[in-house]
C-alpha cells in the first residue's frame, strides 16, 4: 500500500528590527519626610546589641581574669550602695538639726502641730532609711571583700592569716567590729602593694583616717543609744544634737569607705589604658569603591 507524499505547510518569514535602548526611567519624585519607617513586627535584621570594645577588655579575654572582673563589678556595686547611706545620713542630720531649732523655739512660743508632725516624720523616716541602706551597704562591702582577698592573695603570692569566717564574725561582734576592720584593711592594702609577707603592715593615711572615722562613728552611736535612756528636756535636746553628730560621722565614714574600696580595687585589678581606649574609624583600606550613579541627586557631590 502506498501513502501519498507529505505536504509542506506554507511558512512566512517576518523580519523585525533589533530592540533599541531601554526606555528612560521616569523622573524620581522627592516627597516630604514623614518620619522613620514602622514595622508590624520587630525586624530580624541589623547589628547585634553589643558595644564595640577592645577584645582583651571583655571577661573572656586573655588579659582579664575572672577574679579581677568580678572584683571590678562588685566594687562598682559597693560604691553605689555606700553612696546611698551617706546621702540619707546627711538628710537625717539636717532633720535632727531642724528638730533642735524647733525645741529652742518651743521654749518661748507654741509650735504648730503640722510643723512638729512633719519634723517627726522626717527624723523617723530618715533614721529607718539610713539603718536599712546602711545594712545593705555593709553586706555589699563584705560581698566585695571576698574577691578582693582572693585577688590580693594572687598578686602577692601568699594567703591572708585571717580566715574569711573569722573576719565576718569579727565584723558582727560589738567591740571587735571597731578593731578588726582596720587590721583587715591594712593587711589587704599591704598585699595589694605587693609587699613581702614577713614585713609588718604599715597602713597609709587613707586607711588610718578610715579606721579613725569608723571608731568615732561607733563610739558616737553607742553614746547616742545610752544618752537616749536619760529623762529631761535638756537630755532630749542634747540627744538630738548627739544624733545629728552621729549621722554626720556615719556619712563621712561611708564616703571614706567609698574612697578605700576604689583605691584597693585599683591596686588589685588595674585597668590597662590601652585596653579601654575608645575606637573610631580613621580610614578603610582594600574596600571596593561604591558604584557610581547614573544620575546625581540634588545636593550630592557625585
Amino acid at each position: 500500500m502506498q501513502y501519498p507524499p507529505p505536504r509542506r505547510m506554507p511558512m512566512d518569514w517576518v523580519a523585525t528590527p533589533p530592540p533599541g535602548p531601554p526606555a528612560p526611567a521616569p523622573p524620581r519624585r522627592f516627597t516630604r519626610y514623614t518620619g522613620p519607617p514602622s514595622y508590624r513586627t520587630p525586624p530580624r535584621w541589623g547589628f547585634p546589641a553589643l558595644a564595640w570594645r577592645w577584645p582583651t577588655a571583655v571577661p573572656t579575654g586573655t588579659e582579664a581574669t575572672p577574679v579581677a572582673e568580678r572584683l571590678r563589678v562588685r566594687a562598682r556595686f559597693a560604691v553605689v550602695m555606700l553612696t546611698m547611706p551617706a546621702v540619707f545620713a546627711v538628710l537625717t542630720a539636717a532633720a535632727e538639726i531642724w528638730r533642735y531649732v524647733l525645741l529652742v523655739e518651743a521654749r518661748t512660743s507654741a509650735l504648730r502641730s503640722g510643723t512638729v508632725a512633719l519634723s517627726d516624720s522626717l527624723v523617723i523616716t530618715g533614721a529607718y532609711l539610713t539603718l536599712f541602706v546602711g545594712a545593705a551597704a555593709m553586706a555589699a562591702t563584705l560581698w566585695w571583700l571576698a574577691p578582693a582577698r582572693q585577688a590580693a592573695a594572687k598578686v602577692s603570692g601568699y594567703e591572708s592569716a585571717r580566715p574569711a569566717a573569722h573576719v565576718v564574725l569579727a565584723l558582727l561582734v560589738p567591740g571587735l567590729n571597731l578593731a578588726v576592720p582596720g587590721a583587715v584593711a591594712a593587711e589587704l592594702e599591704h598585699a595589694a602593694l605587693r609587699r613581702p609577707a614577713d614585713e609588718r603592715p604599715s597602713p597609709s593615711k587613707l586607711v588610718r583616717w578610715w579606721w579613725a572615722t569608723l571608731c568615732v562613728s561607733g563610739v558616737l552611736f553607742a553614746a547616742t543609744l545610752l544618752w537616749r535612756l536619760r529623762d529631761g528636756v535638756q537630755a532630749l535636746a542634747d540627744g538630738v544634737l548627739l544624733t545629728a553628730a552621729t549621722d554626720v560621722a556615719a556619712a563621712v565614714f561611708a564616703g571614706m569607705t567609698v574612697a578605700l574600696v576604689v583605691r584597693l580595687s585599683a591596686l588589685l585589678a588595674p585597668i590597662d589604658p590601652a585596653s579601654a581606649r575608645l575606637m573610631r574609624v580613621v580610614r578603610m583600606e582594600g574596600a571596593p569603591a561604591p558604584p557610581l550613579r547614573t544620575s546625581r541627586l540634588p545636593g550630592s557631590t557625585r
